[in-house]
């Protein structure tokens, strides 16, 4: 252990990656509390401290080390890209999606519907005249794909998209699980 703490660029990657890993556990831990899911948060959270421990330890003995706080610094700043980027494999959750088109002759609800997506629609009104609007409810993982399709087939249609809190009952929460879409 003496030779690692001796060896500055073994400890600066080390810190770095201590980091790095710390900081990722910690973006995934705050998704996890957002969406509810507080033993899996609260299990991260375990891993979290005990790395931050270790990463903040090296650091702190080593304050005369400019290099160690910047690579402390730095691993902070990757950290949070790397989870960024792990939360969006992941995708957990559902999002929603509001579409508003003024091409009626496309009957996009059933388009959609062929290709898996549960979309209610109805018709609306708009400056220009009558609309179909849509609600659409799918993973997150699909959610580039349900954009392109939307794209694909109109793409001059209005979209606005949010992260539903609650969901319960109806079509949507026994067939959404289920679903596959079809690309």
């Amino acid at each position: 252990m003496e030779a690692i703490l001796s060896n500055s660029f073994l400890m600066i990657l080390i810190i770095l990656l201590v980091n790095i890993v710390y900081v990722s556990f910690n973006t995934i831990r705050i998704i996890l509390t957002l969406k509810g899911q507080r033993y899996m948060a609260a299990f991260i959270s375990t891993i979290e401290v005990f790395v931050y421990v270790i990463g903040l330890g090296l650091v702190l003995n080593n304050l005369n080390q400019i290099q160690n706080i910047l690579a402390y610094a730095i691993g902070f700043g990757i950290g949070v890209i790397v989870g960024m980027k792990i939360e969006e494999k992941l995708a957990l959750g559902y999002i929603t999606v509001n579409v508003i088109t003024k091409e009626l002759d496309l009957d996009l609800p059933k388009q959609l519907r062929e290709k898996g997506y549960g979309v209610t629609n109805w018709v609306a009104g708009g400056l220009e005249g009558d609309r179909t609007a849509m609600q659409i409810l799918t993973p997150r993982k699909y959610e580039l794909q349900l954009y392109e399709t939307i794209n694909n087939l109109d793409s001059k249609a209005f979209i606005i998209s949010y992260e539903p809190k609650t969901i319960h009952g109806g079509f949507w929460v026994k067939a959404v699980k289920k679903r596959r879409i079809k690309k």
